[in-house]
């Protein structure tokens, strides 16, 4: 896979859902906690703090003995990892030359004793890094991962790292009869959209409320007759029954109406799509619940607002079928 799909797939180590670093060997310099930030990395030159330049990152002490530096993630979203960006934004002479990235699966919620004695499996060899640069790699291992493990060689910055993956849930943790279906942790994934100028439509599926209007998926102003769209996979394949439609934060700018289709077949076919939510009027800042009468089984599920606007969320509860059972349990087992 190519960093420009990958990069576009959720980061999972992310903090907005549930990511943290559990455990650093150092952070004399600078915080281990900034590696996570959602925000870009910035700079504020000449700002100096007791222990020097304050920089937005994590930031080991030199080393004057032989070994190197570690942090551990905890993932907010296990699973499948596509790829890792290890971005040493504004770390110049004071960068790692080099990194390896490592990953295990554990269940529960391990203690750093617990982690460092897990069977650890290399993900991005030692490689070299470039400062004030983003650094990119691909990851090629087909399995389930619930941390990683950034190790520096021997010491030095990294502004942030990112986890890009698929997200894979544990399925005891999951009623499988009653479950969102479109949800981000349990898998589901927008596969296509008609605009996303202002913010991504990934957002929709992502764990919790919208903290702000940027935190959902905005379109711009439409000027022609059309509307915009975005299509959900689901996580398998499994019955609608109720949705959710959040224009929570967008007042003079939520959609008018929505509508929903459903697929259980080729997507690309426009005769597989049926509908499953009539036009429905909406109202701004608004959670919209709306019961999903006679549905039948889908694996897509395509939302159209009229003409355009921003969304906050969309959920889309339901339980998975024989068959959607028997595929996601499979996903699972085979990258566990």
């Amino acid at each position: 896979m190519t960093e420009s799909v990958w990069t576009t797939l959720p980061d999972l180590a992310s903090r907005r859902f549930g990511g943290s670093v559990v455990w650093a060997n150092d952070e004399t310099f600078a915080e281990r906690e900034n590696l996570l930030t959602a925000a870009a990395p910035g700079f504020r030159p000449s700002t100096f703090g007791h222990k020097g330049q304050i920089y937005d990152g994590w930031e080991t002490r030199r080393r004057r003995e032989p070994g190197d530096d570690h942090a551990i993630v905890r993932l907010g979203l296990p699973g499948v990892v596509r790829g890792v960006v290890v971005d040493t934004a504004f770390f110049t002479g004071n960068y790692p030359p080099a990194c390896t990235v490592s990953a295990c699966a554990v269940p529960g919620y391990p203690s750093p004793d617990e982690l460092h004695a897990a069977d650890w499996h290399t993900i991005v060899p030692r490689a070299d890094l470039r400062g004030d640069t983003r650094n990119p790699f691909d990851v090629t291992a087909e399995r389930r991962f619930t941390h990683v493990r950034l190790t520096i060689h021997p010491d030095g910055g990294v502004a942030r790292l990112r986890v890009h993956g698929d997200p894979v849930p544990d399925p005891a943790l999951v009623d499988l009869d009653s479950m969102d279906l479109a949800a981000l942790e349990h898998g589901g994934r927008v596969v296509a959209c008609s605009n996303m100028f202002y913010s991504n439509p990934g957002n929709l599926l992502a764990p919790g409320f919208a903290a702000v209007m940027g935190d959902g998926w905005e379109t711009a102003r439409r000027r022609d007759e059309g509307n915009d769209w975005v299509v959900v996979r689901l996580a398998g394949e499994g019955i609608v029954r109720l949705a959710e439609l959040d224009t929570s934060h967008f007042k003079g700018n939520a959609p008018g109406w929505a509508t929903l289709s459903g697929c259980a077949g080729n997507p690309d076919d426009p005769a597989a799509w049926s509908p499953l939510l009539a036009r429905t009027r909406l109202q701004p800042d608004t959670r919209h619940r709306l019961l999903i009468p006679d549905s039948q089984p889908t694996t897509h599920v395509r939302l159209d607002i009229h003409p355009d606007g921003g969304m906050a969320r969309l959920r889309l509860h339901g339980s998975l079928t024989d068959q959607g059972k028997v595929a996601f349990l499979r996903h699972y087992t085979e990258t566990a």
